[in-house]
């Protein structure tokens, strides 16, 4: 068994690590660090409550510690972990910038310890049908690509560190570093970004709006994201030189998670027929519609992946010069809004 310590127990802790990590074979959920509190000690009886990384990095049996923290403790939590000679994986995102990036996975190499981010929507439902579909050409060419979070969320929290105006809090970070990776891995490097962002609620002191446009040599990637949205808007919408999908509403294992953060369903990740999305295509001059099964989501398999990958099995699910480059684009869309141009996208200075 690998003996997994869980570094915070807020949403991220407790709904997309701890379950994650208790319903693998092969881990063991070791410990949680919770400063003030004991919360996880309801759902996990008997559990191991540090009240700092440095207590639980005394225990050492423990191989695996997974941080779900603030943004601004990302880098400094991760790197006492590696420097304790621990594997790591680190929520999104990563780093609030890409220099915080390319500091923890210098890091992991010098200690010879896995830096993982955790990029868990690759494991949506929605998200591994449409790569199914594009996999498969059922829409040709793809000439646009529109990826929509859309939340009614009017007003500002700012005791939430998201929504206080901190280094790394509004939902671009949040939400967006989901989406570009996304797109990433649909469609690999853009070419150059032009972007807007905005804080679009009364009071607020964060970005609560983005609108990236991620410019190929023959495709448009449109990634945006709000608090104001009222009414339902589609989470995927594609159009390509045979034909067109769209995927309205949200992969649902987050809100089942909320509500019971663990695995109890053997159908888990599966969506209703009504939930599904359509495809419309061209057939001899004819439009013809018909829904796509969205294929079962399913966020296990990250941690699954993880497990094999320390045991040296397979390849880590998410790597370091990925976080990487998803950081350098959102650092690139918020140059172009601040100077209301296109810029250029430059990936001659990746790092090793």
């Amino acid at each position: 068994m690998i003996r997994v310590g869980v570094v915070g127990y807020g949403l991220g802790g407790k709904v997309f690590h701890a379950p994650m990590v208790a319903a693998v074979e092969g881990l063991e959920l070791a410990g949680v660090v919770e400063r003030r509190t004991r919360h996880a000690e309801t759902e996990y009886p008997g559990i191991a409550i540090y009240t700092s990384l440095s207590e639980m990095l005394a225990d050492k049996t423990i191989e695996l510690v997974a941080i779900s923290t603030p943004t601004p403790t990302h880098a400094p939590l991760a790197i006492e972990a590696l420097r304790a000679g621990r594997h790591v994986v680190i929520d999104k995102p990563t780093g609030a910038t890409s220099a915080e990036v390319a500091e923890m996975a210098a890091e992991a190499k010098k200690a010879g310890k896995l830096l993982i981010p955790y990029q868990n929507r690759r494991w949506d439902g929605d998200f591994r049908t449409l790569h199914k579909l594009l996999q498969e050409q059922k829409l040709g060419r793809v000439v646009s690509f529109t990826s929509t979070f859309g939340r009614w969320r009017p007003t500002p929290n700012h005791s939430l560190w998201r929504e206080s105006g901190a280094e790394g809090s509004g939902i671009l970070l949040d939400l967006g570093t989901h989406q570009v990776d996304q797109a990433l891995q649909l469609f690999g490097l853009p070419l150059a970004i032009n972007a807007d962002l905005a804080s679009e609620r009364d009071n607020s002191v964060s970005v609560d709006f983005y609108e990236l446009r991620l410019r190929y040599e023959r495709l448009t990637a449109v990634i945006t994201g709000n608090n104001l949205t009222a009414i339902p808007v589609p989470r995927f919408f594609v159009r390509g030189v045979r034909g067109s999908y769209v995927k309205w509403g949200l992969d649902p294992q987050e809100a089942r998670l909320r509500v019971l953060p663990k695995f109890v369903d053997p159908g888990w990740g599966t969506e209703p027929a009504a939930d599904w999305g359509t495809l419309t295509v061209d057939a001899e001059g004819n439009k013809i519609t018909h829904p796509v099964p969205t294929l079962p989501g399913d966020y296990r398999i990250f941690y699954a992946v993880v497990r094999d990958a320390l045991l040296g099995k397979a390849a880590p699910p998410v790597l370091p010069i990925e976080a990487w480059r998803t950081a350098r684009i959102l650092e690139w869309a918020t140059q172009s809004s601040a100077e209301r141009r296109e810029i250029p996208c430059d990936w001659s200075g990746e790092p090793d």
